[in-house]
């Protein structure tokens, strides 16, 4: 009597047999793999409830009670009473809000000056100078420093009787203006300080973006004979636009929010209210006032404004064939 041996396939395949002998697995397979997508559903459920519930609280519902409030006459403590649009119609009339609003669309000139002072500062310290990483120190100091310490050290410096910029000017006999309280230089003054305050940040991007440019592009335009400034505007700039776009986008929202420097340098809204912003405007008329209904309706046209410019940017930037991923 002869003995077969059997081959390895069948050997295996009598030992998947021998393990699970049940002839109804793969049902039961099915059943254990719908069970699990239930169970991966409702914990992927329970970790968006946070979310949602705090996005319903500290969003969506104060949302609505602002519109709600910008629609009423309150002083932020009594009862509202409901006038409709009043609020609306009347700060279209307001010369101080026109006057405020027209002095914050000014400020954003600060914008592609602090960009293009940026990206040169950035081109510098990209060329390994001695020193690179105390001046990246240096310049990012004032980023990490409290605004209200950097705009009381500002208000002084721009004094006209003993602030230091006239006392440097006078060295070269120049008689340097009362900054703050001449129409014609408090807005450029502020613009001054908020270029200086934010020149750190934005260097330091662009000096990362800068930094991964490949090495190759640039051998490439050195062997067509570009030279360093055709280099710059032709490989560098374009490689760097998506920095360029969220500084743009942040700076254009920051700039329509500014408060803190026109408060404390100009508490008083500047001469003849030159300097007077539509946050600080909202501030003066919710908490001096106690014209909270007003104020709010402000707010929101302010927030309107801000989420147009900004659909805008982003309008632009696709027609332009670029995206962020």
């Amino acid at each position: 009597m002869s003995t077969q041996i059997p081959t390895p396939a069948a050997f295996r395949s009598a030992t998947r047999a021998a393990l699970n002998p049940k002839p109804d697995e793969p049902m039961r397979s099915k059943r254990e793999v719908n069970r699990l997508h239930r169970v991966e559903h409702r914990w992927a459920f329970a970790f968006m409830v946070a979310p949602i519930i705090g996005f319903l609280a500290f969003t969506a519902y104060p949302l609505g009670y602002a519109i709600y409030a910008s629609l009423t006459r309150w002083n932020g403590l009594g009862q509202m009473t409901f006038i409709g649009f009043e609020n609306y119609v009347r700060l279209f009339k307001d010369q101080y809000f026109l006057t405020s609003l027209w002095n914050t669309a000014f400020y954003m000139i600060g914008i592609p000056i602090g960009l293009a002072l940026s990206l040169l500062l950035a081109l510098a310290l990209n060329r390994g100078i001695f020193g690179q990483t105390a001046f990246r120190t240096i310049y990012y100091v004032p980023v990490i420093s409290s605004l209200a310490a950097v705009a009381i050290v500002w208000q002084f410096a721009y004094n006209g009787d003993y602030g230091l910029i006239n006392q440097f000017l006078a060295i070269f006999g120049i008689q340097g203006p009362d900054w703050l309280q001449n129409t014609a230089t408090v807005k450029p003054a502020i613009i001054i300080m908020a270029v200086w305050k934010g020149l750190g940040y934005s260097t330091l991007l662009y000096l990362a973006a800068i930094q991964s440019v490949p090495a190759s592009l640039i051998e490439a335009a050195k062997l067509d004979g570009a030279n360093a400034t055709q280099r710059v505007w032709t490989i560098v700039v374009p490689m760097v636009r998506p920095v360029t776009f969220f500084l743009v986008v942040t700076n254009i929202i920051g700039g329509a929010q500014l408060f803190t420097e026109v408060n404390i340098m100009t508490p008083n809204g500047g001469p003849e209210f030159s300097s007077a912003t539509v946050v600080w405007y909202v501030f003066r008329q919710a908490f001096r006032y106690q014209e909270m209904g007003y104020a709010t309706a402000m707010a929101v046209v302010l927030g309107i404004l801000i989420f147009v410019v900004t659909l805008i940017q982003f309008r632009l930037n696709k027609r332009n064939d670029f995206s962020i991923e």
